[in-house]
């Protein structure tokens, strides 16, 4: 890996975003992740290798380190950022094909739930490990979730909920995109599920932090 790559995952690790950023103090003053991405670009690094040795390797270390409870969430929202912030100069190459994406996922927050800090935690964790992320906000509607899956055919569900109250909504996002395409996987997470409640509304996966989500999402294209 050469130094450049190596000091782009030392940002998005720790979470430096840019030169003026003041965290983490001991980077303070130095490049970011925007200013290094672009660094690379320029002196040709390919977008794919930048994504998978920069972005993705970093945020593989991020997320076990808060499996680990060796990180929280503070932490992992600074080095989101700074993935972010390098997925900016990244994000054209997707389009264009020049870096193919592993997968697409579908996300949101169930019908009458606003919360959104934890899928959009995973969103972004998501999203840098090499995934199009679709993100459908808070409030989301069964229907919803099956018309984008109509124009995202083969793409994975997220679906979150942090009140119980709305843990109910899921099973109807299950059946709505499942009326779509039967074989469609759904993910789900949020901290008053568990796997039990997965199976039990015919979900795939329950995810207890975003490393999980994304390893399971490895796991279908191994």
């Amino acid at each position: 890996m050469s130094e450049l790559l190596k000091q782009i995952a030392t940002c998005i690790e720790f979470g430096k975003v840019n030169q003026a950023s003041p965290y983490p103090p001991q980077m303070r003053g130095q490049e970011g992740a925007d200013e290094l991405t672009r660094k690379a670009l320029e002196e040709g690094i390919a977008p794919a290798q930048i994504l998978e040795e920069g972005l993705v390797s970093a945020m593989a270390v991020v997320g076990q380190k808060f499996s680990e409870n060796k990180i929280f969430v503070p932490q992992m929202l600074l080095s989101a950022k700074a993935m972010n912030a390098a997925m900016v100069h990244l994000k054209k190459f997707f389009s264009s094909g020049e870096v193919t994406k592993k997968g697409t996922v579908i996300m949101g927050t169930v019908m009458g739930d606003l919360h959104d800090i934890g899928k959009n935690l995973c969103a972004m964790m998501i999203e840098g490990s090499g995934y199009e992320v679709i993100d459908l906000g808070v409030d989301v509607k069964p229907e919803q979730f099956a018309e984008k899956l109509k124009e995202h055919p083969g793409a994975c569900i997220g679906v979150s909920a942090l009140l119980t109250t709305t843990m109910v909504n899921i099973e109807l996002v299950v059946k709505a995109v499942r009326a779509v395409d039967p074989a469609c996987k759904v993910i789900v997470g949020g901290a008053p599920l568990n796997t039990d409640f997965a199976k039990k509304v015919g979900a795939d996966f329950y995810g207890r932090d975003p490393q999980a989500d994304i390893d399971y999402l490895h796991s279908l294209s191994a």
